[in-house]
């Protein structure tokens, strides 16, 4: 989607509407009756509806920001995203795409290849089996991020996180740096989709950050990503030892050796680890046995 307006629509819900025409911003502050969906629209023209307090009456203000929907409760989230722009994060657009040749006006992203985020609240639907009662964080407080990200095949793909509320921020800015880096991710699904099997995910090479489960390879601990605020990342080329040696996914044993330099590998001061880093999320790559696929956000994997 384009640069886009934001207007209420039936019950209060806010819809978005295509607007191609280039325009100046006007007036920062402007008032708003309903603040129900804070959303960004791409290419330096946007529209952030917030929701103050129920105290006091909703705000609509414009801002230079990369295209990013979100709740209200997120707005914190929001914000931080307008630091993105600082970094030359472009307009939106999901479709896949190859990039122009090197050096010429086109290898660099333009408004095709944005993050382009959305950020809501988790349907069902992609919880599945990965949340049930009694874990760690309430389905509330969770969220569905669906961005683009830079696939092995040399284009911008279409994938989805959920994570934790208070790690929507922070993940957002280092998956906008990846995509600029053109860092590739093989694939980006939700471990619904995989029934909240670990083994699985990572056998299909998966990006996945919330999974409410025990620790792999050693089931009386709690996993990390029982708290959605811990990231396995390429899984395949990033493979996790567990506490008895065994490797996971088995595929990965031939990517132990960190001194190979092959597409969606990790390695320290890359375009992810730097990005973790910056963030203060730690990675398990440094861990003995290692974790190479595994960030999280207090450094350890319980």
């Amino acid at each position: 989607m384009r640069a886009s307006h934001v207007a209420p629509g039936p019950a209060g819900r806010v819809r978005a509407r295509p607007d191609h025409r280039a325009q100046a911003l006007p007036s920062p502050f402007e008032r708003s009756p309903s603040g129900t969906i804070a959303a960004f629209g791409g290419s330096f023209r946007t529209l952030l509806t917030i929701a103050e307090s129920k105290h006091h009456r909703a705000t609509r203000t414009r801002y230079a920001c990369p295209v990013i929907k979100i709740r209200p409760r997120t707005v914190v989230a929001a914000l931080a995203l307008c630091a993105l722009s600082l970094c030359g994060l472009p307009g939106p657009d999901a479709e896949a795409r190859p990039p122009g040749p090197a050096g010429t006006p086109g290898h660099a992203f333009d408004t095709l290849d944005a993050l382009d985020a959305v950020v809501t609240d988790v349907p069902q639907a992609k919880l599945g089996l990965s949340w049930h009662p009694g874990c760690p964080v309430p389905a509330s407080g969770l969220r569905l991020v669906q961005l683009n990200h830079w696939g092995f095949d040399g284009q911008v793909h279409r994938g989805e996180l959920v994570v934790r509320d208070r790690a929507v921020a922070p993940l957002l800015q280092v998956f906008g740096q990846a995509l600029q880096a053109r860092f590739p991710i093989r694939q980006m699904r939700v471990m619904a989709e995989f029934n909240g099997n670990d083994e699985a995910a990572m056998a299909a090479d998966n990006t996945s950050a919330f999974n409410c489960r025990q620790v792999t390879g050693d089931p009386s601990e709690v996993s990390q990503h029982s708290y959605g605020d811990a990231v396995d990342i390429n899984t395949l080329e990033n493979p996790y030892v567990d506490v008895n040696e065994k490797v996971y996914p088995p595929a990965g044993a031939a990517f132990l050796d960190r001194s190979r330099q092959e597409k969606g590998m990790i390695h320290r001061g890359d375009a992810i680890s730097t990005a973790m880093r910056a963030i203060g999320w730690s990675w398990g790559g440094r861990w003995s046995p290692p974790d190479y696929q595994h960030f999280s956000a207090n450094g350890r994997s319980a």
